[in-house]
């Protein structure tokens, strides 16, 4: 037999087509089609013609367009580096876990904040007090810094902070204490995310509104550029986008089209585009459509390429897309959490397979907790045995000339390119964020995805199919909250007594007036600041004089949630559970003369809202009346909003682990400004050792990861019947 029977051919073709009819579901081999959450169609077969016409199949590794990698050699000179992004309660133990991780295999650190610094409070505001330590590390003043970092030669470990809000202050206090180590600015290697666009649709731990935001990001890429030409100074991020919902075109679309909105800001500061641009970085979201991520990173090398030169960027490495990548949090699941270890290793050779320049892997338990140090170091293991043991990194995208792949990376490309004139079509991605349509887009495909996981047709092992009957505790980190805020607030009141107050006041008010001016380098003077002692809160404070502070407008989608239900292709008896529970409500509406209302709320500092947002899409589908509360209330703000809305019910949405503190509080709240018939319910990432303290506080239901909605709307139903009984 030769090799010319093998050669592919239309003959060949429909000879196949006919073998896979006689298998296919009812005859129809389209069928066998998948359609992605982008609309990609995703065919079972792929052969040469698919191909045959790509402009960029033949391209090679380290040159334009930088589609199969940024580097010539990729791995098999060099694997990627392994980061464990951590963060826990005080600068001391976060130090000691970075120092292990060092010593145990990692090769860089990334630095986890806390919600009340990435929102630029001092932990004593009064603001933050279920906050402080929760959910990363917290830094007040460069002290903090100092012991975060102690005994980490900051000229030879590269740190990464994932930090947008606060970036001014914690990026001067990572400066002044490398300096104080003896370590100077040339000397330092990292990356500052200073990605504050995305913050305003997704992430939401911005301070000051977006034309200040950006001159900021300016000046730090101004300043950067020429005292820290090791450093990037902006890791643009679409982690946080998947994570709140978007579909990969969407996440890869939104982040390069930030990328452009940057590279024009720091153009318009007077920069020539080779000056920084080599030193942009990004940072992907690595889920479980294992192919459509490999693809999206390929494709966006070359995206981007397209775009640098479209700047008139002259240097190759203006023109390379270098990425961190992170595995999914969203993904993992709290039951059944030991299959969660089996999803980030899948991820993450996604993410390998991709060509990631750094990565980080979830540890199985942080659908539930902080992870714990037995926790990350399976975590971390799980990369060193893909770089040490699997050969994966000997062979330099093996991707390459796979029919699938290769056409799937340009409709990949192709719908986000779309996506991308389109923002451009409104005047930019400021414009596009500001008008709160990318984030009405984000929300939307969160809450079809919802939807298709609670209605079945998305399977989550553990979850929605396989379910375990018993499910067995498993140990988790807990942070004492009170005690972390107490020892901030005593280092806090010894910096302020030992400090020149003259100084600071002095340095503050340069701030304060060089951002209502305009003019000098608010980074240079954040650093003279923090020299002096300024903290976090005050630097924030002075800055804030001049710009103000954001409030976001709360808008929500309606009738996504609703569509996978009412789309005549639902698994199982979900459908009838959907419509008797939407006769239920309305039955309630004619009893009562009017609707179940309900407010979701998030309180304290968690901007995470991905979670809100789409229980409140889902309870308004099915009939409720639905409020959304303020971003950032606290609990005597909620529950005040929640008497003058005469809401039946109070839904807390918790992911930063204020629960303990800040759900106690609201139903305190409650009770003692005289309703107290209004009823509490939580849902989110909530440990299921703390759910008996939670009742006996006076919560009627907890509802974790893997509800679904229309389960929870019926308990909630229940609840508020009772109630009024």
């Amino acid at each position: 037999m030769t090799s010319k029977s093998f050669e592919f051919n239309a003959s060949n073709l429909e000879a196949w087509q006919k073998a896979a009819v006689k298998s296919a579901p009812g005859g129809d081999v389209n069928a066998l089609n998948w359609k992605t959450p982008d609309g990609i169609v995703v065919k079972p077969l792929y052969t040469a013609e698919d191909t045959a016409n790509l402009p960029y199949a033949n391209t090679l590794p380290g040159f334009e367009p930088f589609l199969r990698g940024p580097q010539a050699t990729m791995y098999a000179v060099r694997p990627w580096t392994i980061r464990q992004y951590a963060g826990f309660s005080t600068a001391e133990e976060s130090n000691a876990f970075y120092r292990k991780a060092l010593a145990a295999g990692g090769q860089g650190v990334s630095v986890a904040f806390d919600l009340a610094t990435h929102r630029g409070y001092d932990s004593d505001h009064p603001r933050v007090t279920g906050d402080v330590g929760k959910a990363g590390v917290a830094i007040d003043s460069v002290e903090d810094m100092k012991i975060l970092f102690d005994k980490i030669p900051l000229d030879k470990v590269s740190v990464s902070m994932t930090m947008n809000g606060a970036v001014l202050p914690v990026l001067a206090g990572y400066v002044v204490a490398a300096e104080e180590q003896g370590v100077s600015q040339d000397k330092l290697s990292g990356t500052i995310q200073n990605d504050i666009l995305k913050e305003f649709m997704v992430r939401n731990t911005y301070i000051y509104p977006p034309e200040p935001s950006m001159k900021i990001i300016g000046d730090i890429i101004e300043y950067t550029a020429k005292n820290m030409p090791k450093f990037n100074s902006i890791s643009i991020s679409g982690y946080h986008m998947q994570e709140a919902g978007a579909n990969q075109a969407l996440e890869m679309a939104f982040t390069l089209a930030d990328g452009k909105e940057y590279v024009k800001t720091a153009i318009a500061k007077g920069m020539d585009v080779d000056e920084f641009a080599g030193r942009l970085s990004f940072f992907w979201a690595v889920g479980m459509n294992f192919y459509l991520e490999i693809a999206k990173m390929r494709a966006a090398r070359l995206l981007w390429c397209r775009i640098m030169k479209g700047f008139d960027a002259k240097n190759p490495k203006s023109l390379m897309l270098r990425t961190h990548s992170q595995t999914s949090g969203w993904s993992l699941t709290e039951q059944d959490p030991y299959n969660n270890v089996v999803r980030t290793t899948i991820e993450a050779m996604a993410a390998v397979f991709g060509g990631t320049q750094s990565l980080h892997t979830n540890s199985f338990d942080e659908a539930i907790a902080l992870p714990t140090e037995f926790s990350s170091r399976i975590a971390r293991n799980t990369q060193l045995i893909i770089q040490e043991e699997t050969h994966i990194t000997n062979v330099i995208d093996p991707w390459a000339g796979s029919y699938m792949m290769e056409s799937l990376t340009q409709e990949m490309a192709d719908k986000a390119w779309a996506i991308i004139e389109e923002v451009e079509a409104m005047g930019g991605m400021t414009k596009a964020v500001g008008s709160g349509w990318a984030k009405l887009k984000i929300e939307a495909a969160a809450a079809e995805k919802q939807a298709r996981i609670d209605s079945g047709k998305d399977v989550i092992v553990g979850v929605n199919k396989y379910k375990l009957a018993k499910e067995d505790p498993i140990e988790t980190l807990s942070i004492d909250n009170v005690r972390v805020r107490d020892g901030q607030i005593e280092r806090l009141a010894k910096i302020r007594a030992s400090r020149d107050s003259a100084k600071v006041q002095a340095a503050l008010d340069a701030l304060s007036a060089a951002a209502d001016s305009g003019q000098g380098n608010l980074l240079d003077l954040s650093i003279q600041a923090v020299r002096l002692r300024a903290t976090v809160g005050e630097i924030s404070d002075a800055l804030e004089k001049a710009f103000g502070r954001h409030r976001a407008d709360t808008q929500k989608v309606t009738g996504v949630y609703a569509a996978a239900y009412d789309d005549g292709d639902n698994v199982g008896d979900t459908m009838e559970y959907w419509n008797a529970l939407k006769a239920d409500i309305a039955a309630f509406a004619d009893a009562q003369g009017r609707r179940p209302r309900v407010m979701i709320s998030k309180l304290g500092q968690d901007g995470h809202d991905r979670g809100a947002k789409v229980v409140a899409t889902a309870f308004a589908d099915l009939g409720y009346d639905v409020d959304m509360g303020p971003l950032f209330q606290t609990p005597e703000e909620c529950a005040r909003q929640a008497i003058e809305n005469d809401v039946h019910a109070v839904g807390v949405s918790t992911l930063a682990a204020g629960h303990k503190t800040l759900v106690p509080a609201i139903i305190a709240e409650l009770k003692k400004q005289g309703a107290d018939d209004i009823i509490v319910f939580v849902g989110g990432v909530i440990p299921r050792q703390d759910y008996d303290m939670l009742y006996e506080a006076g919560v009627k239901g907890i509802y974790g990861p893997g509800t679904p909605i229309p389960v929870s709307a019926k308990d909630v139903l229940e609840q508020i019947k009772k109630a009024l009984a």
